[in-house]
């Protein structure tokens, strides 16, 4: 019998856990399995994963598949790397080592990985800032320049007015040309 070592959907709609199941590769998703493995709740934050090590390791070395999802929780909680360790024979004080060493590592690496997305959300916000602030002062500057042409206009119409009026009182008291 072929073994998988997969997920199976659990609790209410639209708000599921899984559980981490050995079962024979023909059943269906939420068929009757072999064994339970584990939970994983992604609605947690940070999500919850409970997994049993031993059992795991122990489907694997019976042959069992893994699904690729659940190959990725198992691999980030750093039961495949252990699963090597013990395929090479290393023995369980030097593994139990080398795993804590792997997992200060990825902690390591997933705490540079959060400061550099808080790095790329202050930058984005900075810039977002940056680009209001130039769009308030081009459209203040708009607005000043189209004061300042409206003033010009209107100088320039009382200008006209006034030229236009003095033109004017020049014309009548001028005398006409055939009148002497």
């Amino acid at each position: 019998m072929s073994t998988t070592i997969r997920l199976t959907r659990m609790g209410r709609k639209k708000r599921p856990f899984y559980r981490l199941v050995a079962m024979d590769h023909r059943k269906r998703r939420d068929g009757a399995y072999l064994a339970n493995l584990g939970y994983y709740n992604p609605f947690c934050d940070p999500f919850d994963v409970q997994l049993h090590t031993d059992e795991i390791i122990t489907w694997l070395s019976r042959g069992a598949t893994v699904s690729d999802t659940a190959r990725a929780l198992l691999k980030g909680e750093g039961i495949l790397y252990r699963f090597s360790l013990v395929k090479q024979g290393v023995d369980a004080a030097e593994i139990e080592a080398r795993v804590a060493t792997w997992k200060q590592g990825a902690e390591a690496g997933e705490a540079k990985r959060a400061q550099e997305k808080a790095a790329r959300i202050a930058k984005a916000a900075a810039e977002k800032k940056a680009q209001e602030e130039a769009e308030a002062k081009a459209k203040a500057e708009a607005e000043a320049a189209a004061k300042a042409a409206e003033e010009a206009e209107a100088a320039a119409a009382a200008a006209a007015a006034a030229a236009e009026a003095a033109g004017e009182g020049d014309s009548a008291e001028a005398p006409a040309e055939g009148e002497s």
